[in-house]
């Protein structure tokens, strides 16, 4: 059996980042999941990300 066909007959274990509902999903379906609650930093704008570094 090759490492790629290994892979898929173990248990699935999940990293989610940022979008909670496929967590949710996931969970449902008896998946080890953690939920990483991440967002861009400064809400995604450049603007106030390069306001903040200047705060450092």
């Amino acid at each position: 059996m090759n490492r790629l066909n290994e892979l898929f007959d173990s248990k699935l274990k999940v990293i989610n980042i940022g979008l909670h509902g496929f967590a949710d999903d996931l969970k449902s379906l008896d998946v080890d999941v953690i939920d990483v609650d991440w967002r861009p930093p400064a809400g995604g704008s450049k603007r106030m990300a390069d306001l903040l570094k200047k705060l450092k």
